[in-house]
This record gives C-alpha cells, sequence and structure tokens, in this order.
C-alpha cells in the first residue's frame, strides 16, 4: 500500500517501510510527541456515553421488547403469600 508519511509527506509503502505510514522512526516519535503534547485532539467523544447508561442501552431495549414469560407456580405461590 502507497501512502505519504504524515509527518514529513514523503512517500512510504507498506511493502518496504517497517514504519509504515510513517518513512521513519524520527517521524513516528515526532508523530507520538504530538498526541503527548496534546497538539492532536480528538473532537468528538471516543464513546458514546448512552452506551454505558442503564437506560437506553441497546441489551436494554432488546430485553424490554421480549414477550414476558409465563410465570412458574412457585413465583405465583410467593404472590399469594404477600398478600
Amino acid at each position: 500500500m502507497k501512502h505519504r508519511c504524515p509527518i514529513c509527506k514523503k512517500p512510504t509503502d507498506s511493502a518496504t517501510d517497517a514504519e509504515f505510514p510513517f518513512c521513519s522512526e524520527r517521524c513516528q516519535l515526532h508523530d507520538l510527541g504530538n498526541w503527548a503534547t496534546e497538539k492532536y485532539t480528538i473532537s468528538e467523544p471516543a464513546f458514546d456515553d448512552s452506551l454505558f447508561d442503564d437506560e437506553g442501552s441497546p441489551a436494554d431495549s432488546r430485553a424490554h421488547s421480549r414477550t414476558p414469560a409465563a410465570s412458574s407456580p412457585a413465583a405465583s405461590e410467593k404472590d399469594e403469600r404477600k398478600n
């Protein structure tokens, strides 16, 4: 795969450059330094917070869409004792 180094724009090739997509270790380290000094930022959250909420998660929506299971005789006896 042919590409240009994101740091110096020199042509690189995945077949010949071990540091691909960078052209050299120097450019790799320069890029790492840019991340470490927060020169690069992610403009949007990496994760959608709703994925971690108890309500609105995909797993919960599937669980609520199922039809309720028939109650067992033991469960109905417990309900009767409470009343």
